[in-house]
């Protein structure tokens, strides 16, 4: 076909003749790559009744004749009208000829994110449900004036003063910092001062300013909490100063800005709304532009939106051809756009420009965010209309939820207990005090306890001390109890956590075993607060696409009238020799391959069928908007493309028509195998023995894991080529059910097809991700792969990945209303005997929609279930696999049946969701995580597993293919998904471990010491009087014991790594909480109280008919609590190395090195007190016998635990003992 004729014949004199033009000269024509759309959102094209008046009306003025001159021909060719036909937000009239064009993986993009399901002729109705449920559309599609009255927004082009001084825009310095240098102050206390705890020990610090409550030292109270706030300012000081050097970095980058005349750089801080911008290949783009021009003539531009939605696959954007020519001819632009206010909808721009006297829309299409990149483009022109915090990057860049650790909730429950026997103490004191005044209130003159006179040598001899009344001192009591014993609530506990957590992130990122050494990539911990987490975990959320798999396509095998390639076992034919040598199909042609084929394509799966065609002689040369050129062996052949049906999710194929060099005509269709093999004609016996054989390659392809497409073809005559292009051409330019009309055209070609073949491309699985998979499966954590891919794909990975079995029965639930996807649920429930858990404590109490009451009798039920038995009791014991699509989901999700899907997918054994769009994503997390308390976790590699990443309670980033989004706003991140295998089984137990065992010995370390505090006031006539000295007091948690806590918490293993991944079961003790429970909380308390007696009755005991001092007593009491409490951490630590012991005794050490020092300085009542009590071989049998006395029962009762009643760590670690006996008794052997 010349270029000069027309592409769709037409009876009608008025039709417009298209010109070919180049579009790009890399790509492919494969799945998912297309030259004009037939997918249409009928819920936008119901909108737009009144949208003639805008596109191109000067146009339309008058009939066009045939005869045409080339040039006026050009004129009406804009690249505007050809995207017009893939996104219907401009009508072309029925004059406007169908015009083909690349780009329709626009639209599929747009329809897997608002999830375009067309369903029936009620598709409309249907689309409106979805769009509301995913909430993802903000403002209507129409583009009359009418539409934006509200309040829109003028852009006067090449004029940012007019622009900007009328409306205030921002400008385009962005700011993700949290504090500036005078805010950093205020700000972070407030922020700070969140945790109750801080308040509490601020509220104790100024009662202790107060003069009858001054029971330590007013500098010596405040430093606890001044050095938690520093240490804790300072490191949020350093990651903002991070955020800081980010931003300063982006803002100070250079653009082109159209000024006085001529480009000039420009940092993009100072870019404002209504400048015109020059962008360069593989260049950012700074702000949010409507494209003017571009280097090719016809105004398109490719871009990459990897940094925004995750997706590597190029985009195609237009300028107007209006403005275009403008471009390309030198003139100056100017004009004014009226577009919508900012708003977070990347898929949507609503917009009209008034240029040169014309009025006319601007959509989607004619917009490039900030964040892409362009490519295969020289360059392209644009006007601001966003700018800065504005852009719709900008405003999807949420930050991070803050997360909490789920141990650190546990944790307050305690610290609450703590405070209740905190206030008993003090109530017991308080209490005690009144008895005692009332009792002696006649003696208080006297009583050695308590006067009101000093007797004194000295001024003060004999003057009253001021007394307020048993009353007041009663209450005065209470309170200076509460800061006496203010260390029962363990500030030492927040600081302490977050250098531990900070250790274990430094092993973390330092194990070797989670490098990824193809990407380089490092295993990232990016938040500190949920290190235990990750030992918790009992359901991983996992994306499919980049995830689990590599992201990078490779063409296996092709089975072509009916003979099997690409397998290790050919079947018998002629060319089997000719075809063994390329059996892996490696790139062998002679032709050269253009590098750039392999990166620009619009998707990986028509990257692997370009490069395996090339691989044989065929490679495509160019590719336009109305004809592609392949070169086969050095000869160049010209394809004209007269038309294509896209994809969709109904007819689940697409088709093209395709008028070969003999000027044959073709309809060429490829597409699912459930689809196609409908559509095929029933032809000889020959055609029917190709498709059985067919049939057996595809399940043997399926069975592998590979992505299947079934190709078929047939010749078109002149009068159904005639009558197509009518029908094509009437349904494209339809305003009502678009949609439908299209696939009743497609549905006129795709019939009587011949088999050709059909094709199998690996989507490669990560190393190790099946033996990832069982072994989290079997340590009790259940996998969920939530996917927008077909459930063809999503299923066949799921069986390569070893994530579905075959003995599993497979529920697949494809609901196409709320009535059905009711039953279906029901229908499996009551199959397979699922009991509703509707009242559980942990779940929250739903309204149920009354199910008895449904009319089934027109309800289609499409719910398929594999592996039946006849026996019911075998086929309930049978695991359980639920699949399911996003269109169910919408249903489901928004009504009141998401109790059911709960029910039934709590009691499956996999879950797969296909189908399904980012905010479904995040809504199956919710649905696990607000009715459970088991710990989730997502893990993805795109900017569309965001929702999911953030909403768990912990979030995984993969460092692939599709930008750093997921990496960004993740928790972790690491290179691949089978380090998740070693993250939670190896490094997650280790850090739940260490950390239970970390609050719980705080929280005793701290009892035991206010205890003891609590027995001596009581032997004081309650008036809260310390042996200890202020700076003991305060040095206990700081100094005296807080570092061999944190070497502990680090450093200390109860089992090997290897045992670790061995037995994956091990890693259940997380999710069932058996290192941190409120138990073992009890059980820590009740030996607090024994120790505490122990530690202060037997020095009394012994020095009883002594004439030791009150100091004297304090300082054998603060170097027996400190070797106590360390002799009992000792008793507990699995893994001892050097550092560990210089840690616990060297605490030890210090403490008598802290004392020596105290007891020096002769103004301190407790001068010289440590020396006299050294000397004493009294003072060492009495710290002796305390730490026998308090340890024997906690060491009685571990031994009896561990020999009647073990635990499977303690098993394990035993049996990792002996296996290390053995081999060093064997080597012992074999060296002798």
């Amino acid at each position: 076909m010349n270029s000069g004729q027309p592409l769709l014949s037409s009876s009608e004199p008025s039709s417009v003749h298209h010109l070919p033009r180049k579009v790009g000269s890399s790509s492919c024509l494969c799945s998912n790559a297309s030259f004009s759309s037939s997918i249409y959102d009928d819920s936008q094209s119901s909108n737009l009744d009144d949208t003639a008046d805008f596109g191109d009306s000067s146009f339309h003025e008058k009939p066009l004749e045939q005869c045409s001159s080339l040039a006026t021909t050009r004129q009406f060719q804009s690249a505007e009208s050809q995207y017009s036909e893939q996104f219907p937000l401009e009508c072309p009239r029925r004059e406007r000829a169908c015009l083909v064009s690349w780009g329709a993986m626009e639209l599929l993009d747009v329809n897997n994110n608002s999830l375009s399901f067309e369903i029936s002729r009620a598709s409309s109705r249907v689309q409106e449900k979805l769009n509301k449920s995913q909430r993802i559309r903000h403002k209507s599609l129409q583009l009359d004036d009418a539409l934006l009255h509200e309040d829109p927004r003028l852009i006067y082009i090449n004029d940012p003063k007019r622009t900007n001084d009328r409306y205030e825009f921002t400008g385009n310095e962005i700011r993700t910092s949290k504090y500036t240098f005078i805010t950093f102050l205020p700000k972070n206390l407030f922020i700070q001062f969140h945790r109750v705890a801080y308040l509490y020990f601020l509220a104790i610090a100024a009662l202790n300013q107060l003069p009858p409550l001054a029971v330590f030292g007013r500098t010596v109270s405040l430093f606890p909490l001044l050095f938690v706030l520093c240490v804790t300012a300072i490191k949020d000081g350093y990651e903002d100063w991070r955020r800081h050097r980010s931003d300063r970095n982006e803002n100070n980058r250079e653009a082109l800005v159209l000024q006085s005349g001529e480009f000039q750089l420009k940092r993009w801080k100072k870019i404002q709304a209504g400048e015109v911008v020059k962008i360069h290949a593989d260049e950012t783009i700074p702000c949010d532009m409507v494209l003017l021009g571009t280097s090719d003539p016809s105004g398109l531009a490719y871009i990459q939106t990897m940094n925004l939605d995750g997706e590597s696959n190029l985009k195609t954007r237009y300028a107007r051809q209006e403005t275009a020519s403008a471009v390309s001819d030198g003139c100056t632009i100017s004009g004014l756009i009226r577009c919508e206010q900012p708003n977070r909808n990347i898929y949507e721009f609503t917009a009209n420009m008034e240029f040169e006297g014309h009025k006319f829309s601007l959509s989607q299409s004619n917009i490039v965010l900030r964040g892409c990149q362009l490519k295969n483009t020289d360059w392209i022109l644009g006007v601001v209309v966003y700018a800065g915090q504005e852009t719709k990057a900008m405003l999807n860049s949420a930050a991070s939820p803050s997360k909490r650790s789920k141990l650190e909730t546990y944790m307050n429950r305690e610290t609450l207990w703590l405070s209740i026997f905190l206030f008993v103490m003090c109530s017991v004191v308080a209490l005690g005090t009144g008895l005692w005044l009332i009792r002696h209130k006649r003696q208080l003159d006297t009583l050695p306890y308590y006067r009101k006179r000093y007797y004194t040598n000295g001024s003060d001899n004999g003057k009253r001390y001021k007394y307020y009344g048993i009353t007041m001192e009663t209450f005065f009591s209470f309170l200076s109890s509460i800061i006496v014993f203010q260390i029962m609530i363990p500030i030492s506990l927040y600081i302490t956590m977050e250098l531990v957590r900070l250790g274990q992130s430094y092993f973390m990122i330092g194990d070797t075993h989670m490098f990824d050494a193809s990407s380089g990539s490092r295993f990232q911990c990016r938040s500190l607060n949920i290190n235990e987490d990750l030992g918790q975990i009992r359901y991983v959320f996992s994306d499919k696409t980049g995830t689990l798999t590599e992201n990078k396509m490779e063409f296996q095998r092709a089975s072509v009238y009916g003979k099997n390639y690409g397998s290790s076992l050919l079947m018998a034919d002629d060319n089997s020799e000719a075809v063994s040598g390329r059996r892996r199909w490696r790139l062998k042609s002679e032709i050269d391959v253009d590098s750039e084929l392999l990166t620009l394509g619009e998707s990986p799966d028509e990257q692997a069928l370009v490069a395996a065609a090339c691989a044989y002689g065929y490679t495509l040369f160019e590719r336009t908007s109305g004809h592609i050129v392949v070169d086969v062996s050095g000869e160049k052949h010209r394809l004209d493309v007269l038309g294509l049906h896209e994809f969709d999710s109904v007819r689940k194929r697409m088709s093209v028509v395709i008028r070969f060099p003999n000027n044959a005509v073709k309809v060429l269709v490829k597409g699912a195998d459930s689809s196609m093999l409908s559509i095929l004609a029933n032809g000889s016996d020959s055609n029917d023995d190709i498709r059985r054989a067919t049939q057996s390659h595809l399940s043997e392809y399926s069975s592998q894991g590979l992505r299947t497409l079934v190709v078929a073809s047939r010749d078109l005559s002149d009068e159904e080529l005639e009558q197509w292009q009518c029908r094509y051409e009437d349904a494209s330019t339809s305003l009502t059910d678009r949609g439908v009309k299209l696939r009743q055209t497609a549905a006129f070609i795709e019939c009587n097809l011949k088999l050709l073949g059909a094709t199998a491309i690996e989507d490669k699985l990560q190393d190790g991700v099946p033996e990832a998979i069982e072994s989290l499966r079997q340590a009790g954590i259940k996998v969920w792969v939530l996917t927008g891919d077909k459930q063809e794909t999503a299923i066949s990975i799921g069986l390569s990945c070893k994530l579905l079995t075959t003995d599993m029965h497979k529920i697949i639930i494809n609901g196409t209303s709320e009535v059905e996807c009711r039953n279906l649920l029901a229908d499996a429930m009551a199959k397979y005997d699922v009991k509703s858990s509707f009242g559980h404590q942990n779940l929250k109490q739903e309204q149920n929609g009354g199910r008895g009451n449904l009319d089934t009798s027109d309800v289609t039920k499409s719910i398929e279930m594999s592996q039946r038995s006849s026996d019911k009791k075998e086929e309930n014991s049978a695991p359980l696999a639920l699949i399911i699509d996003g269109n169910s989901l919408v249903y489901i999700l928004e009504k009141d049946l998401d109790s059911e899907l709960f029910d039934l997918a709590t009691s499956c054994k996999v879950v797969l969701c296909c189908r399904v769009a980012p905010l479904q994503k995040a809504g199956i997390v919710d649905l696990i995580k607000s009715r459970t308390d088991d710990m989730t976790l997502a893990i993805g590699d795109g900017a569309n597993d965001v929702s999911m990443i953030q909403m768990a309670d912990v979030g995984v980033g993969i460092c692939g293919q599709e930008g750093r989004q997921a990496v960004m706003a993740s928790d972790f991140a690491m290179g691949q998904f089978r380090f998740l295998k070693r993250l939670l089984l190896v490094h997650g137990h280790w850090n739940y471990q260490r950390v239970g065992y970390l609050v719980l010995y705080n929280f005793y370390r701290n009892a035991v010491f206010v205890l003891m505090l609590f027995w001596f006031i009581l032997c004081t006539a309650f008036s809260t009087t310390s042996a200890l000295t202020d700076w003991s007091s305060v040095f206990y948690s700081v100094i005296y014991t807080s570092i061999p806590t944190i070497v502990v918490g680090i450093l200390d293993k109860d089992l090997s790594h290897k045992t670790l991944l061995q037995y994956p079961k091990l890693y259940g003790a997380g999710y069932r909480h058996e290192a941190y429970n409120l138990h073992l909380f009890w059980m820590t308390m009740i030996d607090t109280l024994w120790q505490s007696l122990v530690l202060f009755y037997i020095p009394l005991f012994t020095y009883k008919d002594s004439s030791i001092d009150i100091w004297s007593m304090g300082s054998l009491w603060t170097i027996a609590v400190v070797i106590l409490v360390n002799v009992h951490l000792a008793m507990d630590i699995q893994r001892w190395v050097l550092v560990t012991h210089v840690a616990v005794w060297g605490s030890i050490f210090i403490t008598y090195g802290c004392m020596v020092v105290i007891d020096s300085i002769p103004v301190f009542p407790n001068y010289w007190t440590i020396y006299h009590l050294a000397k004493s071989p009294t003072y060492w049998i009495t710290i002796l016998l305390i730490i026998i006395v308090a340890l024997l029962p906690r060491f009685i009762c571990k031994l009896v635990y561990q020999i009647f009643w073990p635990s499977d760590i303690q098993i394990a670690r035993e049996a990792e003992i002996l296996r290390k006996h053995d081999y060093l008794e064997s080597k012992c052997q074999g060296s002798s």
